[in-house]
């Protein structure tokens, strides 16, 4: 990546340049689905995303309760409602502390079953799925080398 100074925000802009050592990338890849965030009460979270523009749509639902608010410009996140609590299996987490704030990030996909053969030949463990849901998406969860959870997800058709 080269980055590029842009004076009138201040601010410094990555650009990404297409080499011979990226060719390889996982073109399944379509976008961001959503960010998780594991939050101790909804009411508090609800009430400073409200601030920023975020307006709820759907929740708590699920298993591990999850309670999903939307910005305009598209950016989802899902509230995961179990920080300190009793929920014993956590999905996201393969331990049993439950901490608030960031979960993991999840990257949309245009076939599953391609990216997880790539993962599995890149000798990277599945640590949970793949999970189909109850609208027919798809999803499973992977660990980086720090430990942060990655899910991929495919829509349902």
């Amino acid at each position: 990546m080269k980055s590029k100074s842009d004076k009138s925000l201040n601010r410094t802009r990555y650009v990404h340049i297409t080499t011979r050592e990226n060719e390889g990338y996982m073109k399944e890849i379509t976008g961001i689905n959503h960010i998780g965030i594991r939050v101790e009460n909804l009411d508090d979270a609800r009430k400073f995303y409200e601030q920023l523009g975020f307006i709820f749509l759907a929740g708590p639902v699920g298993p591990e309760p999850v309670a999903i608010m939307e910005h305009p410009s598209g950016v989802n996140i899902n509230f995961i409602l179990n920080a300190d609590s009793g929920i014993t299996k956590n999905i996201l987490m393969d331990v049993k502390e439950r901490y608030p704030g960031y979960t993991h990030i999840a990257l949309d996909v245009n076939d599953i079953s391609a990216v997880q053969k790539q993962i599995e030949d890149l000798g990277i463990n599945i640590t949970e799925g793949p999970i189909t849901l109850p609208d027919g998406g798809i999803m499973f969860f992977i660990r980086d080398q720090d430990k942060n959870v990655i899910e991929f997800h495919q829509n349902s058709a």
